[in-house]
């Protein structure tokens, strides 16, 4: 079975490593980009992720990338304590949560798909067109620096990312991103270690909010160097440059009232040596994503708003059951029926909650109640409510600490 891969990011490397893993090894992913540069800033990686690369045998790889965070905190844009509940092993889970750089992780996929896949992969190769064969077979048509080229393969995925092309093929009328009103500024700046210094914490509302949380151990004169994500409502139209640098000063100004005892907000921006700018945008769940032998996968499937920290996850999520169904099922066709049926139901619940806010629930609902802030948080969101919030994601996500650890592996090995 020949396979191609659309995109070389975190799904697409996943997706690549899993179908070798699994025995398809005649696997070969198309980038359009000319060069991995391993951008961004820092990304979560949930106990469900993180069992996958387990599995994979590349955990410790990129374990050694970043941290084990402990604790996840929610608090007012006041600074005051809403909910904590411990994360990865703590939680129960027989896998830990690791918060890594983006660009290191991509990275690391890229050389250890590098290294296990029979080339490669290609750079500079645009998708431009894809077409059915008689045969079941799909040829993809790439745009690239000396021209056109085709491929052509028993199982086209797409896994390149929100701007997918091939879902712009399945879906040309589609459109841009709808975006959210929210404009995100990430940043990577190294500060004295706050709380426990493994804690993420999110502090604010649904008009403006600050996240944060350790990338690396704290040094010897106790900083750490913090990936942070401040967000805010703002005017405008949404359609401006992904990923463009910033100067942090006008950001720090917004925050400039978030001085908490533990954690002085406008001082970790204003530190950041670099500050990306980003529309907060997702897309619409599609009623389907398997056309003939292609199929979506990862943000090209369903994009969704960080809430939740979710996004990369659910990438990897789908590159296990894709590699497990096309190894394990009669025919292609079955295998990725099962494989849209496992994932694309969820994905839309999942979309819908994190449009919702996800687990960030709690902050809005404590800033509609407790607007000026409040002497006792049981008296605002029972402890009850709050344990709700956090369960009800947890399931929609597909990560209770019960269902992780019980559901059978994904691991598998294609006997044909």
């Amino acid at each position: 079975m020949k396979i191609i891969v659309v995109g070389a990011g975190i799904g697409g490397l996943a997706a690549a490593i899993s179908l070798h893993e699994a025995g398809l090894t005649d696997v070969t992913v198309y980038e359009r980009s000319t060069g991995i540069r391993g951008l961004g800033v820092g990304i979560n990686l949930l106990p469900h992720a993180v069992r996958e690369l387990t599995e994979l045998g590349v955990a410790e790889t990129i374990a050694a990338l970043g941290v084990e965070p402990r604790t996840l905190a929610y608090f007012t844009r006041f600074g005051q304590a809403i909910w904590d509940e411990p994360r990865g092993v703590a939680a129960g889970y027989r896998w830990p949560q690791l918060s890594v750089h983006r660009g290191r992780l991509q990275l690391a996929l890229r050389d250890l798909a590098d290294a296990r896949l029979a080339e490669p992969s290609r750079l500079g190769h645009r998708l431009i067109g894809i077409r059915s064969n008689a045969d079941g077979t799909e040829t993809a048509r790439f745009a690239t620096a000396d021209g056109e080229v085709e491929a052509t393969a028993d199982v086209v995925v797409g896994a390149d990312g929100i701007h997918s092309a091939l879902r712009a093929l399945r879906y040309p009328a589609e459109g841009a991103p709808p975006w959210s009103g929210l404009t995100l500024w990430r940043g990577v700046t190294r500060i004295p270690a706050f709380l426990d210094g493994r804690t993420m914490i999110m502090a604010g509302d649904g008009e403006q909010k600050f996240v944060a949380y350790p990338l690396q151990e704290a040094d010897a004169d106790g900083r750490v160097l913090v990936n942070f994500i401040a967000e805010k409502r703002v005017g405008g139209s949404g359609d401006a440059d992904w990923n463009r640098a910033i100067d942090p000063a006008p950001i720090a100004e917004l925050f400039r009232d978030w001085s908490f005892d533990w954690l002085d907000v406008p001082g970790a921006i204003a530190a950041a040596e670099e500050i990306l700018e980003y529309p907060m945008v997702d897309r619409d769940a599609l009623p389907r994503w398997t056309f003939g032998r292609t199929t979506l996968l990862g943000d090209a499937a369903h994009a969704m708003y960080p809430n939740g920290s979710n996004g990369g996850s659910q990438a990897i999520l789908d590159a296990r059951t894709l590699a497990f169904h096309l190894a394990t099922a009669d025919s292609i066709d079955v295998a990725l029926t099962r494989y849209e049926d496992d994932r694309r139901p969820a994905m839309t619940a999942l979309l819908a909650g994190t449009r919702a806010t996800g687990p960030e629930r709690v902050m809005l609902v404590t800033a509609e109640r407790a607007p000026e802030g409040f002497a006792d948080i049981d008296d605002v969101v029972p402890r009850a409510e709050r344990e709700r919030i956090a369960a009800d994601y947890k399931t929609a996500a597909g990560f209770l600490p019960e269902t992780l650890n019980e559901r059978p592996s994904l691991s598998a090995r294609a006997d044909r």
